[in-house]
This record gives structure tokens, sequence and C-alpha cells, in this order.
């Protein structure tokens, strides 16, 4: 990760404030990764699981970097360390000290899916009327979260940031670091279980949000059981497709099959057959509404919106349409995945987690099964029984997964087996149609 400072000066102040050390050399940009340096860098020299940022002390001084923070004492160095207990903590003080001087809505978005697409949509919407602070690409962590709040500014009128969590208590640090004053959570599924253990603690840790906007506001899905059930402690706002809200959706297809929302008695025409960018509209739409939108200025930057890459992005030649929803998926995501696909009838084709609808009743699942089977933590029970059963009500006949052997997925072809899958070639094919009713499943445990 790295950035770029809007503020050298400023941030040398703040620096020196927060930590109490003098950051006597100038810095430009600040960077996680020896690979990214430039001429007057700050480096973060973090110890990970698997490397040691320490280890390219000198490979970012050749590169110019003037400055690193460390946790470790190193002797006879030729370079400006400055040694704190963690940088990343240390950073995330600076980061929170530099928050600190605007006073402009800070909007935090959490969920087990679509954060980046909802993020993206409102960004787009808002910058109708403010100048968009907001998170780039996958800094939504610990680490990330500061170095995005470092590129605020004061020509900012509204910050969005995006908030990752792959364990209990992840929210409520960024929450410490950010203090923003609105908040959404997008939903709560079976994700990152391998962190989490269960549902309950996922909700629980989406939760921080709401808890922490005690002063602040809340705006809640009420069409969505478990967010409705979180505990909030300030102001809240309703939305969702039910009447009993403070923003009640209803939605209708138009002739060509594309989805028409009537939220609050305003009709938003989508231009789009996807359900999940329908519910993206209702959330961003109420929160747009909130900020001082017009109504007409939300309609425009709808219809005109583009989704991000990676996530139900149209591509046709005319004969071929490719819908690219290659993001990072879980349970939840997949089988919107296989209701938007069915929303074009025969034809089509998805990547990476639904990867390829080769004919009308064959489709290929690859990674998502790997990716979710070697959690060890009983997920791929949920995620085997939901994907099967929802292919075949869709009336889909095959599912494959493709073997990739590597050293995590060895029992790969034990599971496959297991699950009723019989082998073809290198692929491991499943007849719905024989479906058992209650598959055994086994527990692949994650090598270390």
């Amino acid at each position: 990760m790295r950035i770029d400072l809007p503020n050298p000066d400023k941030f040398k102040h703040i620096f020196d404030m927060t930590l109490d050390k003098s950051l006597s050399e100038k810095v430009d940009g600040i960077s996680t990764d020896s690979r990214d340096i430039k001429e007057g860098d700050l480096y973060l020299a973090i110890s990970g699981e698997k490397v040691d940022g320490h280890s390219f002390l000198e490979e970012v001084f050749a590169k110019g970097a003037s400055t690193a923070l460390v946790n470790k004492s190193i002797d006879n160095f030729k370079g400006k360390l400055i040694k704190v207990d963690d940088p990343v903590y240390a950073i995330g003080k600076i980061a929170k000290t530099w928050r600190d001087q605007f006073q402009i809505p800070v909007i935090g978005i959490t969920g087990s899916n679509g954060k980046t697409s909802t993020k993206e949509l409102l960004k787009y919407i808002l910058s109708a009327k403010y100048d968009i602070h907001a998170t780039e690409g996958n800094y939504n962590t610990s680490i990330g979260l500061p170095l995005t709040l470092l590129r605020l500014t004061e020509y900012h009128g509204v910050s969005i940031l995006e908030m990752g969590a792959n364990q209990p208590g992840d929210i409520e640090k960024l929450c410490k670091i950010a203090y923003p004053t609105h908040g959404l959570i997008t939903n709560i599924a079976p994700a990152h279980l391998e962190g989490f253990g269960d549902i309950q603690t996922v909700a629980n840790t989406k939760g921080e949000l709401f808890k922490f906007l005690s002063n602040g506001l809340s705006f809640i899905n009420a069409a969505d059981n478990r967010v409705n059930d979180l505990e909030t402690y300030g102001d809240t706002i309703t939305f969702g497709l039910t009447s009993n809200c403070d923003y009640p959706t209803d939605l209708h297809h138009n002739n060509d099959g594309s989805i028409i929302l009537t939220i609050d008695a305003e009709e938003i025409k989508t231009n789009s057959i996807n359900l999940s960018f329908a519910k993206n509209v209702i959330a961003c739409s109420t929160i747009a509404s909130e900020l001082g939108l017009s109504w007409e200025a939300i309609k425009d930057r709808i219809l005109t919106s583009q989704p991000p890459k990676g996530r139900c992005e149209i591509k046709t030649n005319g004969q071929i349409t490719v819908i690219d929803d290659t993001y990072n998926a879980n349970v939840d995501s997949t089988i919107a995945a296989i209701d938007y696909l069915k929303a074009f009838g025969d034809n089509g084709i998805t990547g990476t987690y639904i990867v390829e609808k080769k004919n009308s009743d064959e489709w290929i699942i690859d990674t998502f099964l790997l990716s979710c089977r070697i959690m060890g933590r009983g997920v791929e029970e949920i995620m085997m029984n939901q994907i099967i059963e929802k292919a075949k009500l869709s009336g889909i006949k095959r599912l494959k997964g493709e073997f990739i052997p590597t050293a995590k997925n060895k029992p790969a072809e034990n599971f496959y087996e297991k699950l009723g899958f019989k082998k073809e070639n290198k692929f491991w094919v499943f007849d719905t149609d024989n479906m058992m009713k209650k598959p055994e499943y086994i527990r692949v445990e994650k090598n270390e």
C-alpha cells in the first residue's frame, strides 16, 4: 500500500505532536511495501505472520525513503529510523488526529457483501453535490483505513470509508480511528467464518459500527432481519423493501425486465435487472436524500452509474454477453449471482465464483468451492447446502468443481467424492437431480 500526502508540512506537525517524536526529514508519501517506495517516502516496517518489513530497510533507503517507522532497534543503520511499539497502531493514531481536523460527514460502510459496490455508487451519487473523499481499492483495513484518512483535505465535503473485518473487534478499532458520523451495514451473512466462527459473531462485529454512533446517525436496512436486530445508540433512519420504515420501497419491473423502484413515493429507474444493485440503490438513495441531494440529482446519477470492476460488469460483442462478477465472493453473493444470471435467460458467462454457464443447464463453480472448503470451520456445509439447493431450484442440472492441486487443497478429491461428485477428467461433477437429501459432509482442516 502507498499514498501521496496532500500536505507534507501539516503531516509533519501532526506526526510530531501525536507521537512526541521528531520527523526531521520531509515526507511526501507513505508506503508499507518496499516495491512501491518513492523518493521521500515514510516506510512502515510492519512485522507480519509471513514477512517482516524490517528485512527491507536497506532496500527502501536505497530507493530514496526518507524515514522508516520501526519497532526494533537496529544498530549502526544508515538511515532515519523512528522506533515505536507498533507502526500500525502509530499510523492509526496519526490518522485519527488528522481526521479530527475536519467537521464533515464521515460515512462508515461495512457488511458481509456489497461494501465496495455500495461505496462506489454512493460516491458517484454524492459527487453531484460534494467533493468526495473515499476509500480506494482494498484500503479498508487497520493499515489501509489510516492511509485513506491521511488523504482527506479541506476541499472534501464528505468522506466515505469502507470498513473491512476478518475477526471480532476489527470494526470497533477502525471506528476509533475514523470517528464516523454516519454508518451503514449493507447486510450480515456467513463470510470470513474462519475468523469469526459463526454468524452471530459476524453480526456482533458488524454491529460495532452502530454501537459507535451514539452521537451519530445509523442507516438501517429494515428488510434485513440480522441488521434490523442490531442495537443502536444514536439516531436512526430506516429503509428497505418494506412499508414499515422511513424510506419504504416497492419494486417492479419495466417491460424490458429492468427494475424500477418506488422509494418514499419517488419512482427511480435503475436500468438494471440486478437485484443486488437495486438494493444498493435503495441504501444510497436514502443516504443521499438525508445529506441534502434532490431526487432529480439522485435519479440522474443512478441512471448514469457504472458498476465497479469485477462486480457484475456487463460486456458484450453483440452476440455473447459476459457478466464479470469475479471479485471475491461468499455464499450469499454467489447465490445472488445465480439469480442475476437467471435473469438473462439461457445465455451468459460469469467469472471465478460461478465461472461459466456453458449451456442452458450446466454451470461450472470453481474457486469458490475450494476457498470456502479449506476454512475448516464447517462453512462448506452451509455453502454446499445453499448452492446445490439454489442450483436445483433454478433448473441447473449439473455443477462442476475444478480440482486445482496445491499444498492447501490436497483433501479436495476426498471432499468432492464424499459430497457425491463424480470425477470427469479434471472436474468433479454433481448431478442435482440425484442430489442426496442429507449429504454427508466432511470437514477439511486448513493446512498451516
